[in-house]
């Protein structure tokens, strides 16, 4: 199959059922040995040094891997894509856009949807039946989440790597939902592992993966990965069809929308605080002054730039925090 990167989340069973492999740019970003060689392309070829590392890594990961077509995300995710696709037509690769209506109205998605469709030569039976078979897929990694937070087995780490990678199932449907059915039986015969603070992760996934690790030296884990946990489509089961499947998506769209499952996540989860993750120049960053007023649970904000692991000044942070948290729950106790 015809491989066809793309920005961030966007209807693979479209992609699939027209006979595409997806990549998603991201993954093949930041899982390289050495993900700071594209992110040094995309600054050689002209991009500024105040933009923010994930674009830059996504133009250096299509540019060395030679994906010749993409699908860019231009309402409802960054707010750079457009002029990325724009650099990017430019270097002779195939452009296609799709968006997430700011309106979120049911029927602009449906039309938006159906314009894709179009767009790659395929039927809607032909997307609802590869929405099916991406089900039981997306089934296994709602068993991880389950193992996560209910069972204390799964980690914080592979709870976000497993939903994190639905985005384009790691490039090989088949393979990687073996790999999730190991996973599942892995995990499900270990012994719990319960922390004494339960953390939920929101934002966009971390350029510092070793966040996870690091906050386990302090008797916390992370319980609950929100948009990660979109990306694994947890309500699909539910959807009559794609159209509503992607209108309860939740991270395209405004945070009132957003904030609806977050606490629902924290109630059902019992989660003691949250860690906000924001990348530096992105415009997802003001989305914390919102947090911290419609959420009433302690947030630490954590800003990402160009490392894939924890600076001294944010450990630093983290571990006061942590401590913070701990020293109420035992005068609570």
């Amino acid at each position: 199959m015809k491989k066809i990167g793309i920005t961030t989340t966007v209807p693979a069973e479209v992609l699939m059922a027209a006979g595409y492999t997806p990549v998603d740019l991201n993954n093949l970003f930041i899982t390289s040995d050495d993900y700071s060689k594209y992110i040094d392309i995309a600054e050689r070829d002209g991009f500024p040094k105040s933009l923010c590392a994930w674009i830059k890594g996504i133009y250096g990961a299509c540019i060395e891997n030679d994906i010749d077509e993409i699908i860019g995300v231009t309402e409802g995710d960054c707010s750079n894509t457009k002029s990325l696709l724009e650099v990017l037509k430019l270097r002779g690769i195939k452009i296609h856009q799709f968006s997430f209506p700011h309106s979120h109205k049911k029927e602009d998605i449906e039309t938006e949807i159906r314009r894709f469709m179009d767009c790659f030569g395929v039927k809607l039976e032909q997307v609802e039946d590869m929405r099916k078979k991406l089900g039981s897929i997306r089934d296994l990694a709602e068993k991880i989440d389950h193992l996560t937070y209910s069972c204390g087995k799964a980690t914080g780490f592979e709870n976000h790597l497993y939903q994190v990678s639905l985005s384009d199932f790691d490039g090989d449907m088949s393979l990687f939902e073996s790999t999730l059915e190991k996973a599942v039986d892995d995990i499900s015969s270990r012994q719990p592992v319960h922390k004494k603070l339960r953390l939920g992760y929101i934002g966009v996934p971390p350029m510092t993966g070793d966040i996870y690790e690091f906050v386990e030296n302090f008797n916390a884990g992370f319980v609950y990965n929100e948009v990660q946990r979109e990306f694994a489509f947890p309500r699909a089961k539910y959807a009559d069809d794609i159209f509503t499947q992607y209108y309860d998506y939740t991270y395209p769209y405004d945070m009132d929308f957003r904030l609806v499952d977050i606490k629902k996540q924290i109630s059902e989860r019992k989660i003691d605080a949250l860690i906000h993750y924001t990348q530096a120049f992105c415009h997802r960053a003001v989305e914390d002054m919102v947090l911290k007023q419609k959420l009433d649970i302690p947030i630490l904000n954590v800003e990402g730039d160009k490392l894939n692991s924890l600076d001294s000044r944010t450990k630093l942070r983290i571990e006061a925090f942590l401590d913070m948290l701990l020293d109420l729950k035992e005068i609570r106790i």
